[in-house]
C-alpha cells in the first residue's frame, strides 16, 4: 500500500490485505545473552544490552518497504552483537571490564545511530544501557582481589595525605607563630629604638638650650665688662686719677705732729699710732 493508516476502525479485504501493527512511540530492545571474546582471548559474556529507540512516523512506510517489520532485527540485535564483538576485539580484559566500559554505552549508541542515519533514517536511538558482562569465575577473583588490593592502597595514600596535611598544617602554625613572635619582637625593638631616639632628641634639645643659656649668659657677662671697660675709659681721666689719689691718701693716711718728733711721720698702714 502507498499509505499508512492511522489507528482507529479499518477494513481489509481477506487474502488480499494484511495489516501490521508499528509501534512508533519510543520503545525499549532488550538484546540478551551476548557472547564475545577480548584482545587476549578471555571470552566474556554480556548479559543484557537495552536500546531506547524510537521510529519517526513520517518514515514508517520506507524502513519497512527496506527492512520489513523486523526493521529492530537488522539495525538494532543484529548490530549490537556486530558493535559488542568489534569492541571486545580492539580491548583487553581490563579494558572491557572496567577501565572502558564505562564509555561503552555512549560507543554503541553512537554506533548506531551513525548507520541508522546512513541506511535507516527513520530510526532514533536515544540510550543505550549496557550490564556488566559476566567473566570467569577465576579471573573475576582476581579482579576483586585487584580492587581490595588498590582500596588498601587508596586508604593508604589519604592516611598518608591526611598526616601530610596534618604535619603541613603544624609546621604552618609553627612558622605563624614564629613569624608573630618575631615580628612582635621588631615591634618592641622597633619601639625601643624610637623611645632612644625621643630621648636622645630631647637630651640634645636640652644641650641645645642649656648651651643657648651659657652663651647668653657668657655675652652678658662679656657685654657687661665690655661696658665696664668702656667706662672706665671714659672715666680714668688725668684729674679723675689725681682726684682718687687724694682721696685715697685722705681715707687711708695718718699724719702726727708734735714737739717731740723729728719731723712729719706718716703711717700709712690702718691701726697704727
Amino acid at each position: 500500500m502507498r499509505a499508512v493508516a492511522e489507528p482507529g476502525f479499518h477494513t481489509q479485504i481477506p487474502l488480499l490485505t494484511s495489516m501490521a501493527e508499528i509501534q512508533v512511540t519510543v520503545q525499549t530492545d532488550a538484546v540478551k545473552d551476548i557472547p564475545c571474546g577480548t584482545s587476549g582471548g578471555v571470552m566474556v559474556d554480556f548479559e543484557k544490552v537495552e536500546v531506547v529507540n524510537r521510529l519517526r512516523k513520517t518514515h514508517v512506510l520506507d524502513t519497512i518497504r527496506n527492512y520489513t517489520v523486523n526493521y529492530d532485527t537488522t539495525w538494532i540485535f543484529d548490530k549490537i552483537h556486530h558493535e559488542i564483538n568489534q569492541f571486545c576485539s580492539k580491548h583487553t580484559l581490563h579494558e572491557v571490564y572496567i577501565s572502558l566500559f564505562d564509555t561503552l554505552d555512549e560507543h554503541l549508541a553512537a554506533a548506531l545511530q551513525l548507520d541508522c542515519d546512513v541506511w535507516a533514517p527513520g530510526i532514533e536511538i536515544i540510550s543505550v544501557r549496557v550490564t556488566k558482562p559476566r567473566i570467569p569465575t577465576q579471573i573475576r577473583q582476581n579482579f576483586e582481589k585487584m580492587e581490595a588490593e588498590k582500596t588498601k592502597l587508596l586508604i593508604a595514600m589519604e592516611t598518608q595525605r591526611v598526616v601530610e596535611k596534618e604535619a603541613e598544617t603544624e609546621r604552618k602554625k609553627s612558622t605563624i607563630e614564629a613569624q608573630m613572635l618575631s615580628d612582635v619582637s621588631r615591634i618592641n625593638m622597633d619601639k625601643e629604638l624610637a623611645e632612644k631616639d625621643v630621648r636622645r632628641r630631647i637630651a640634645s634639645i636640652e644641650d641645645e638650650i642649656h648651651l643657648g643659656r651659657e652663651k647668653a649668659y657668657a655675652d652678658a657677662v662679656y657685654y657687661a665688662h665690655m661696658k665696664e671697660a668702656e667706662s672706665n675709659d671714659r672715666l680714668l681721666t688725668d684729674s679723675f686719677l689725681e682726684y682718687s689719689r687724694i682721696l685715697s691718701m685722705g681715707n687711708t693716711s695718718k699724719v702726727y705732729f708734735g714737739e717731740k718728733l723729728p719731723g712729719v711721720f706718716v703711717d700709712s698702714g690702718p691701726g697704727n699710732g
